[in-house]
């Protein structure tokens, strides 16, 4: 019996009227069972397909290592060094090319002194530039935008604004002027940057993602001076309302505000990814506790993960700290990006990171693919697909599943409804009807496969399978377009 499932039920429904007249000895017995012949030698043969799989390292959009301050074939930082300082001019070309991964992602931040040195007169060039160097090295911008930290202190014109202090110059930290996160003129000038911020880049198409940035050092949300949550709270919601298209991460360190913030449709991040300190450390010690505690277990399902090294990957080597451990807990957490503060990836363990990049995110692999060999115009080529997806996150952006037909002098390409960001790591299937195009002459057409980024509607995911074209586009085999019964397309 045919496996297919349409012409099976088509048989069933004869056979059983075959047998009822053969029981009664009606001349529709050689009728039916000419009938059956045909439906069993008539119908179209179907094409079965089985992709080769690869284990490439694939460079993806909005996943893998990320650069930091920094774009795709910039220089790295040397040792174990970086700059909390995002780049404000286009950086000078290294002499050589970097061995560092490819990467989708750059990931920038400044501090407001250097966004706002003058009230009121934001250098919001700076921010442009970025997202222009972003797209030029074919990379997408994440940013966040910190009050102050050691190193930087908060915009002198602030400091001078009348506005509350923490701390007093006899402080232990008294030579860090620390504001009063209470004070009303602090979520005042805070909030226009933000608000502002927000008017401009909110679903710019070069933007990946904004840091939740609200009180403390690197406006990461912690700090001696912390405020009641209802103030965490007013800072939070400041970026949930300005920020409604771009994704958006929470910062990890309390509690309260990283369940808040996630609640509300933020991914979540945290920034010493690797700490293995003896007695007290990050990845023992905090991370596992608060991701429990807080309940945030599953926003990966539909909101990213971040992650950024506790110093950068050298010095975990010369700490001599087990990278394997490290890595497999970033990926049981479901992560899609990491920053190694654009450090040099230890020779010793390149092929761990490389094996890193092959899991985190998502990475989508089409198993099988059957249809049709022959159709007509108009109708539906009786396409199914099986895919997997072999990460550990589903994609976030609105991709677009489509298949192309190709023939010479001609070309139709159909785009799904398939929702790409509910496919979880594991099995999927598309089977939804695909039609063929009305106006599609008859002839010998390429099939093929892609997923075309949301606005640009090209080819803008690589897949974990043989046979990519240069255009992106991967093929699948053939079909025959058949003229139509009116006689067309002949």
């Amino acid at each position: 019996m045919p496996n297919h499932p349409r012409r099976f039920n088509i048989l069933y429904f004869v056979a059983s009227e075959l047998s009822y007249h053969a029981r009664l000895h009606t001349p529709l017995l050689k009728t039916a069972g000419a009938l059956l012949l045909w439906v069993h030698f008539a119908q179209p043969a179907v094409i079965k397909v089985q992709p080769v799989e690869i284990h490439d390292v694939l460079v993806n959009p909005g996943m893998g290592i990320q650069t930091f301050q920094r774009y795709n074939g910039d220089a790295l930082n040397p040792g174990v060094k970086w700059s909390e300082a995002g780049p404000t001019q286009i950086l000078a070309a290294p002499a050589e090319k970097p061995d560092f991964p490819a990467s989708t992602v750059a990931y920038c931040r400044w501090h407001w002194s250097t966004l706002e040195p003058e009230q009121g007169k934001v250098h919001w060039e700076i921010i442009d530039l970025a997202l222009q160097q972003a797209r030029k090295h074919g990379q997408r911008l994440a940013i966040r935008l910190m009050p102050y930290d050691p190193k930087y202190p908060l915009p002198q014109w602030y400091r001078e604004s009348g506005a509350r202090r923490a701390n007093n110059d006899s402080s232990k930290d008294g030579k860090i002027w620390q504001p009063d996160f209470s004070d009303p003129l602090y979520f005042k000038y805070w909030s226009a940057l933000i608000i502002e911020a927000g008017k401009r880049y909110d679903g710019h198409p070069d933007l990946d993602s904004v840091d939740i940035s609200t009180v403390g050092y690197w406006g990461e949300g912690w700090s001696n001076y912390m405020p009641e949550f209802a103030v965490q709270k007013k800072l939070i919601d400041l970026y949930l309302k300005a920020f409604r298209k771009t994704p958006l991460l929470m910062n990890f360190d309390e509690p309260e505000a990283l369940a808040y913030g996630t609640s509300h449709g933020a991914g979540w991040r945290f920034d010493c990814l690797g700490d293995m300190r003896a007695g007290w450390s990050e990845m023992r010690d905090s991370y596992p506790e608060q991701i429990a505690r807080t309940g945030i277990e599953d926003v990966w399902r539909t909101a990213p993960v971040s992650m950024e090294t506790c110093g950068v990957p050298e010095s975990w080597f010369r700490h001599g700290w087990d990278v394997k451990y490290i890595i497999n807990e970033a990926l049981r957490w479901h992560v899609s990006t990491v920053n190694v503060k654009s450090s040099a990836i230890p020779k010793a363990w390149k092929s761990d990171f490389e094996d890193f990049e092959r899991k985190m995110g998502y990475r989508f692999a089409l198993r099988q693919a059957e249809w049709q060999d022959e159709v007509f115009p108009g109708q539906a080529m009786g396409l199914s697909t099986w895919w997997v997806n072999e990460g550990v996150a589903p994609i976030y952006r609105p991709f677009v599943l489509a298949f192309r037909l190709s023939g010479p002098g001609h070309l139709a390409v159909i785009r799904t409804d398939a929702k790409l960001q509910k496919w979880l790591p594991g099995d999927a299937v598309f089977e939804d009807p695909v039609f063929v195009p009305y106006d599609l002459p008859a002839g010998e057409y390429q099939l093929s496969v892609a997923m075309l980024d949301p606005i640009t509607l090209k080819p803008a995911i690589r897949l974990g399978i043989a046979g990519r074209d240069e255009d992106g586009w991967y093929r699948l085999g053939k079909i025959q377009i058949k003229p139509d019964a009116a006689g067309r397309n002949r």
